[in-house]
C-alpha cells in the first residue's frame, strides 16, 4: 500500500513499497472528492540531469506535458488545477488536453498535406507529398516534429543540395511548413530551424539560372517551322502558349468554354491560374487564326488540346515537341522570349503592360489597391504586335513583307 505525505492545498507525495514516488492532487469537483495524478515525484532534481544548463528543451515543455516534477513544479502545477476546478472546469480533462500524441514527421508529412491540400491546386497538392516523401522522409521520417532542428534539416538536405538545388530549396520550404504547421498544433514548442543556420551548415550552391528562353529573334524561324509540320495536340498548344505567352499548365487546361472569338478573349479562372486569380488574356488575330484552322466550331467543347485519351496533356507533352525540333530551351522560356521582345521592340508601351500582360502582380500593395485597369486596351495592342511578329503568316501580313536579303539579290 503507498504511503502519503501531504504537502498542504491537498497535494500529496505518494511512496510505493518499492520506493516509487509519484505525486497527486485532491480536489473538489462538483462537491466530490477527486484525485489526479500528476506526474512521478523528482524531489533530488535528478530527472533533468541530462540537460544542461542552457538547454531549453526541457523548459520549453509545457507543464501540464512533464513527467517528472520537482517540489515547486508540482506546487505550480497543482495550484494551476485547482484554480480551473475553482471556476468549474474539470481539472483532469483540462491536464490531459495538452497530453497530445505528438506525431512523426512521416506523420506530421501526411497530417499537414490532408489539411493545407484544398488551398493548393492539385499538381502542387502532388508535389508537396512526394518530394517530401522521396527526399525529407528517409532522414526525418521517423523523427518526432518536435525533435527535429537545423542539424537535422541540414542532414536531411546535405545528399541533393548541390545535386539538385532546385528541388532541395523545395524541399527545405515544404520541411518548414510541416515544422510551422506542426507547432500550430502544439507538436513543437521550440522555433522553427533558424534559415541562417541551415545556410552556414550547408555547402553554397552553384548560381541557378532562369529558365532556359529562345532568344526571341529566333521565334519567329521556330514558330513558321512547326506551324508547317503535323497538327498534333502538343504542337499546337505549344504555339498557342507562345502566341499567348502562358504558363504550360494553363494553356494544357484550356477549355473551348474559356475563348470568347468575337472578343478575342481567354478568360482564364482562377483554379488554373499560379497566383489563384483570375486572368483575361486578350488574343492576337494570329491566335484566333490558329485556334480557327485547328478545330471547325461543331468540335469546340471542353480541352483545347486534349490528350489521345480524352484528358489533358501531360507537363512533358510540349517539351517533347521542343526536343524533337533539337531545341534546348524549355517552354516556360517563351514567356521571358515575349518579355525581352517588349521591352527592346515596344518601348513606347509601360513595363507593367508586359507584366500585365503575363499576369504577374504589379506595384506595391497600395498600388495594386488603387490599380483599377487592367490595362486591357494596351494590353490588346502589345499582343496584337506579339502575334504579328512570331507568327507573320497567321496574322495576315507576310504576304505583304519582302525579305531584305531576297530583295537584295533581285
Amino acid at each position: 500500500m503507498k504511503r502519503a505525505y501531504q504537502d498542504g492545498d491537498g497535494l500529496f507525495l505518494l511512496v510505493s513499497p518499492g520506493g516509487t514516488k509519484s505525486w497527486m492532487l485532491r480536489v473538489q469537483v462538483d462537491g466530490k472528492r477527486r484525485d489526479i495524478g500528476l506526474g512521478a515525484a523528482d524531489v533530488d532534481g535528478l530527472g533533468h540531469e541530462a540537460f544542461g544548463a542552457d538547454d531549453t528543451r526541457y523548459s520549453n515543455v509545457p507543464l501540464m506535458l512533464r513527467r517528472d516534477l520537482s517540489l515547486a513544479e508540482a506546487r505550480e502545477k497543482a495550484a494551476a488545477l485547482r484554480k480551473l476546478a475553482k471556476a468549474g472546469s474539470d481539472p483532469k480533462v483540462e491536464r490531459d488536453r495538452q497530453r497530445v500524441k505528438v506525431p512523426t514527421f512521416a506523420e506530421a508529412v501526411i497530417e499537414a498535406h490532408e489539411a493545407l491540400k484544398s488551398g493548393w491546386s492539385d499538381r502542387t497538392a502532388k508535389a508537396f507529398k512526394a518530394s517530401l516523401e522521396e527526399h525529407a522522409n528517409p532522414r526525418l521520417g521517423a523523427l518526432r516534429v518536435n525533435a527535429i532542428g537545423s542539424a537535422e534539416v541540414i542532414t536531411a538536405l546535405a545528399s541533393i543540395w548541390t545535386a539538385k538545388p532546385v528541388m532541395a530549396r523545395k524541399v527545405r520550404s515544404r520541411i518548414g511548413q510541416v515544422l510551422a504547421f506542426a507547432k500550430a498544433r502544439g507538436w513543437r514548442a521550440d522555433a522553427l530551424p533558424d534559415a541562417r543556420e541551415l545556410r552556414t551548415g550547408l555547402p553554397k550552391q552553384a548560381r541557378g539560372g532562369n529558365f532556359a528562353a529562345m532568344p526571341f529573334a529566333e521565334v519567329p524561324e521556330f514558330f513558321a517551322g512547326e506551324l508547317g509540320k503535323g497538327a498534333s495536340a502538343s504542337r499546337q498548344a505549344l504555339l498557342f502558349a507562345i502566341l499567348t505567352a502562358a504558363r504550360s499548365g494553363e494553356v494544357r487546361q484550356a477549355t473551348w468554354e474559356q475563348i470568347d472569338f468575337e472578343a478575342q478573349t481567354w478568360t482564364r479562372p482562377a483554379s488554373i491560374m499560379k497566383m489563384r486569380d483570375g486572368h483575361v488574356v486578350t488574343l492576337s488575330d494570329a491566335t484566333i487564326a490558329l485556334l480557327d484552322s485547328y478545330a471547325s466550331k461543331g468540335e469546340r467543347k471542353g480541352l483545347i488540346f486534349a490528350g489521345l485519351r480524352g484528358g489533358a496533356l501531360s507537363d512533358m507533352s510540349l517539351t517533347k515537341v521542343l526536343r524533337t525540333a533539337g531545341r534546348s530551351e524549355t517552354v516556360h522560356g517563351f514567356r521571358s522570349a515575349f518579355r525581352d521582345w517588349a521591352a527592346e521592340k515596344m518601348p513606347t508601351i509601360p513595363a507593367m503592360v508586359a507584366e500585365m500582360a503575363l499576369a504577374h502582380k504589379v506595384g506595391t500593395a497600395t498600388e495594386q489597391a488603387y490599380l483599377r485597369s487592367d490595362m486591357r486596351d494596351m494590353r490588346r495592342a502589345l499582343m496584337e504586335a506579339w502575334g504579328r511578329f512570331a507568327a507573320p503568316s497567321l496574322s495576315g501580313v507576310a504576304e505583304n513583307v519582302t525579305s531584305i536579303r531576297t530583295a537584295s539579290t533581285n
